[in-house]
């Protein structure tokens, strides 16, 4: 399998990845895939033939390996990361086909109009298909976790197993080569797996609650556009000079024709008693 090539195939994702996106394509390279070509393959190069049995029936052993190891670890975590780094082709495609039709729009309307502001940012459509790929990348692998747990009953490798399938003539003793160091990178492989699921999780944590922010800001600054809208209206042209019309003191007031009718036609003697 040439892994430089698959390297460079997902390189292109780095470009639309958040944060947790490039740790986690970081963490599939350095603590899987360089550990798969290192060390996995040379622990688990020729397994069959380290896998003794203590009879010498033809087809004993052979029926034992393959009752105690219907797929090999190896292989499945072959097929474990390419399973699981296929998701991330889902939004370079769809980048991909974004530039073809910013391409298109811009021969037919012009060099200087534009369909999208940015083919890589994550809005609209490509902020679904981001979404729908971290999904399947946690169901992949949960998924291939299960498979792994559910063939050998646990992530741990004994040293000795004992087989009574046929053609054995009887219950006989099998005992696994390299018991201990397969151990070992079956704990790190898992472990890593797991770590992978984690950094998808937070990652499509931090994708919703930052769409859903976003959303309410939005909303929020529809709520202040309508609400000056509404005070504006509501002002009318008179509004601002029944407000500041300048109030007259008692003094100042002129006097009203009820007082002046009195004060006119009121006999003296009334003014001596009002004074005594």
């Amino acid at each position: 399998m040439d892994w430089k090539t698959f390297q460079a195939l997902l390189s292109g994702v780095n470009k639309y990845s958040t944060a947790f996106g490039r740790v986690w394509l970081s963490v599939v390279f350095v603590f899987r895939v360089m550990v798969y070509v290192v060390a996995a393959e040379r622990v688990w190069g020729d397994e069959q033939k380290d896998f003794d049995c203590n009879t010498k029936q033809p087809g004993c052993a052979n029926v034992c390996y393959d009752h105690f190891f219907p797929i090999s670890h190896i292989r499945l975590w072959a097929l474990q990361l390419i399973f699981v780094t296929c998701p991330s082709f889902m939004v370079v495609m769809h980048v991909a086909y974004r530039d073809e039709r910013e391409r298109k729009y811009r021969a037919k309307h012009g060099d200087d109009s534009k369909l999208y502001n940015n083919t890589g940012k994550k809005h609209g459509g490509l902020w679904w298909t981001y979404l729908i790929s971290l999904f399947v990348k946690t169901g992949i692998e949960a998924t291939f976790l299960y498979i792994l747990h559910h063939i050998y009953d646990s992530f741990y490798l004994p040293r000795l197993v004992k087989c009574g399938v046929k053609p054995c003539p009887n219950l006989v003793d099998c005992y696994i080569g390299h018991p201990t160091e397969k151990k070992v990178f079956s704990y790190f492989m898992v472990g890593a797996s797991g770590l992978c699921i984690v950094l998808n999780i937070c990652e499509i944590i931090y994708l919703i609650s930052k769409r859903i922010v976003r959303i309410a800001n939005k909303l929020n600054r529809q709520k202040r556009k309508i609400a000056v809208r509404h005070d504006d209206y509501n002002e009318g042209p008179f509004d601002n000079s029944i407000g500041t019309m300048p109030t007259l003191s008692q003094k100042e007031q002129p006097p009203s024709f009820r007082s002046g009718v009195k004060s006119s036609h009121r006999p003296p003697g009334l003014k001596l008693e009002e004074k005594i």
